[in-house]
């Protein structure tokens, strides 16, 4: 128990879930401020994303319904956005924010956009080490008494988990740049009025906060492993 309710916990990680907690309940809360009234064009999430697609030439990306509130992604694995029951049909200015979001994702990877490449590239070897990392940290301490080695293996166990750190890092550029795509679209194309883009702004930057939260808590629990392990191998030489 006194591993997770150490001090490094309470003063490293628990101020970044609470901002995390926030993020989520902030994005939830100005999705649903602003998914009341219908656009002036009357275009459903669903429909803008097609046209934004067939705009750029994206003639073979599908667009599917997926069940869940603000389940939005795109999978460049099949290449399909996927709009949630909460975006695919509604037509408030929350949903043609997020839809155009996914839909930058979309284009990103048609267009060879770096971080996302990249990002993509490291899911493999970012779920192996987030697999790892915790078994090897454990091993490690429990049995560090046992010599030098275990400390190394817990170490190993770090070096894993900062991947996930890494994908996070590189996960911020990604989905900045596509609310900036979408924001971009969405105005040059006339979908929203101006009194409407607010809406979309203010739910893309809400949702882009919660990535920036992510990250923070997955930094602060680096920063508290690399503490445990380093206080564990300074003991040893004690």
């Amino acid at each position: 128990m006194f591993f997770y309710l150490d001090w490094t916990y309470i003063i490293l990680v628990l101020p970044a879930v609470i901002l995390s907690m926030w993020a989520s309940a902030k994005v939830n809360s100005t999705f649903k401020k602003y998914s009341t009234t219908s656009n002036m064009a009357g275009l459903t999430g669903a429909e803008v994303a097609r046209r934004i697609l067939y705009e750029n030439g994206l003639y073979d990306v599908r667009i599917e319904m997926v069940h869940g509130h603000l389940t939005d992604h795109y999978d460049p694995r099949t290449n399909v956005v996927r709009l949630s029951e909460s975006t695919y049909n509604n037509t408030s200015s929350s949903a043609i924010g997020v839809a155009a979001h996914e839909v930058g994702h979309a284009i990103q990877h048609a267009t060879g956009y770096v971080p996302l490449k990249i990002r993509n590239a490291i899911v493999p070897v970012t779920n192996i080490g987030a697999k790892l990392s915790m078994p090897l940290i454990l091993l490690g301490i429990l049995l560090s008494g046992f010599g030098q080695i275990f400390a190394y293996i817990a170490y190993a166990g770090v070096a894993c988990f900062s991947l996930c750190a890494i994908f996070q890092l590189l996960t911020l550029p990604t989905e900045f740049n596509a609310s900036r795509r979408a924001l971009k679209i969405i105005d040059d194309c006339g979908f929203l009025t101006d009194e409407e883009m607010v809406g979309a702004r203010k739910v893309l930057s809400a949702a882009a906060m919660t990535y920036v939260a992510a990250l923070a808590v997955t930094l602060a629990q680096l920063l508290r492993l690399v503490l445990l392990v380093a206080s564990l191998n300074g003991n040893r030489r004690r």
